[in-house]
């Protein structure tokens, strides 16, 4: 057993908080994407339009700011929020600018190379707690969020 397993959920013990977690991430994720493309298009015109010739790496750089402003202030996104999960540290805290920053950083260089991308897709659909690959390095987790009482 791992040293943070006492901080968040156990697997075993409490499936609940991980299941139809991997799932969840995926449909966070298109969520996510088209929102990002559809606050890239609203910026269009304030560059005149040659946004368009540079589409890619502005997707790149709103899509990187959208993550870590999103996760530092909920520790989830918006598409995460739609579908009740969030992240959380080792300790069980939720994430602070430090750890969005780095985990939108782990994800971004995961999302770049092919291979790192399928490593972590693997992972997520593998382990019990469903973590990527930037999810393991920095010994955070995805969960399902508690229903407000």
């Amino acid at each position: 057993m791992s040293d943070y397993s006492w901080h968040i959920p156990d697997p075993v013990t409490q499936a609940e908080f991980y299941a139809d977690v991997p799932a969840k991430r995926l449909i966070a994720w298109v969520a996510d994407t088209i929102l990002v493309a559809v606050i890239c298009l609203l910026i269009l015109p304030f560059t005149a339009f040659t946004g368009i010739f540079f589409f890619p790496v502005l997707m790149l750089v709103v899509g990187f700011a959208y993550r870590v402003v999103t996760l530092a202030r909920g520790s989830a996104t918006w598409g995460m929020r739609l579908v009740a999960i969030e992240f959380r540290t080792v300790s069980g805290a939720r994430f602070d600018l430090g750890m969005a920053f780095l985990h939108t950083l782990g994800f971004t260089v995961s999302c770049a190379f092919f291979l790192l991308q399928v490593v972590s897709i693997v992972l997520m659909l593998t382990t019990a707690r469903g973590q990527g690959l930037s999810d393991h390095i920095l010994g955070t987790v995805a969960l399902n969020r508690r229903a407000a009482t």
